[in-house]
């Protein structure tokens, strides 16, 4: 029996609206910390919305670890270490997350250019831990330091707040989605702490998602990529490259209800940061990831809701801390 075109009465903003960056003990750029988090979206990404308020809840978990170029730029960052102090480090970096997201939106019933209009905004609250262990030596002139040791962090906090405005079109088996999104930097973050659950500096990032649907036979592809320009970090005076990053999904509908498949994701930076010391170099960042998803519509009343899982592995990481990570 075919299975019929449910999407446009669900509104999937738990599963492809929840726009976070992730805490900054993990993931790349300035410190191996980027805005965009990879996996924000998969399947069903371009599809229509239901007309009126929905609300997004992320459970987000992630483990990372890494050493070289990752765990330097950490403690370079976190100890104040100038520029014109060369320094040699032996250092692993560890990190973990337990993150809730909430993505309020509102989705319009009139057109706008012939597409559907949301409006929305997102933050998190949750904690975030990490570790640096090694040994590290700087030598200014005559002068010669070396410490070894174990430096550790937590926090339980706020996150920034992310606002998004997109716009969707369908034709048929074809769903179109633009976006532009950004990070106001109203979370908790210091520049002297390793563990934290702000960015620290404002970004940008615009781009655009393709959904093929067919309710006939239930096959689903969805892809979407996108450009993060970051302004300068106040604090560490630091800006990160322009990044590059593209989020996927396919998936089969096994019922009118439930659907299977696997989600992955590319991101890759190709501007190189500013403000770096130079034993980086450009420090530019690089990750790919793979893993299973799972998503489950039902009724709640007379609205509709939904329930996704996924989970990522990270392959072929460059200056970025690899891991794992569930939503």
């Amino acid at each position: 029996m075919p299975i019929e075109l449910i999407l446009p009465r669900i509104g999937f903003a738990a599963m492809a609206g929840a726009l976070l960056v992730c805490p900054e003990v993990s993931r790349a750029d300035e410190g191996g910390v980027s805005f965009w988090l990879p996996g924000q979206y998969a399947s069903l990404a371009a599809t229509p919305q239901v007309p009126g308020w929905a609300m997004g809840v992320v459970y987000y978990h992630s483990s990372v670890s890494a050493s070289g170029n990752v765990a330097a730029a950490r403690q370079i960052t976190v100890g104040r270490i100038p520029a014109n102090v060369n320094v040699d480090l032996n250092l692993s970096l560890s990190g973990r997350a337990d993150l809730v997201v909430l993505s309020p939106t509102y989705t319009f019933a009139t057109p706008v250019l012939g597409g559907q209009l949301s409006v929305g905004v997102a933050s998190w609250f949750g904690k975030s831990s990490g570790s640096l262990a090694g040994t590290l030596t700087a030598v200014a002139g005559p002068i010669v330091a070396t410490r070894s040791g174990v430096l550790a962090d937590s926090l339980t906090s706020y996150g920034d707040v992310v606002p998004t405005v997109t716009l969707r079109w369908n034709q048929g088996v074809n769903n179109y989605m633009v976006y532009a999104t950004g990070d106001i930097p109203a979370g908790d973050y210091s520049p002297t702490r390793l563990a934290n659950l702000g960015i620290g500096h404002g970004t940008i990032d615009v781009g655009g998602a393709y959904t093929y649907f067919n309710p006939a036979t239930g096959n689903e592809f969805s892809g979407t990529a996108g450009f993060t320009y970051n302004f300068k970090n106040p604090d560490t005076q630091y800006r990160n490259g322009i990044d590059f990053h593209f989020d996927w999904g396919a998936a089969h509908f096994i019922s009118k209800q439930v659907f299977i498949g696997v989600a992955g994701y590319a991101y890759q930076q190709i501007t190189d940061d500013f403000g770096q010391n130079p034993i980086l170099g450009g420090f530019r960042s690089r990750v790919l990831g793979v893993g299973p998803q799972i998503g489950y519509t039902f009724p709640v009343g007379d609205m509709q809701g939904f329930l996704g899982l996924r989970g990522y592995g990270d392959f072929g990481a460059v200056n970025r801390a690899p891991g794992w990570s569930t939503w």
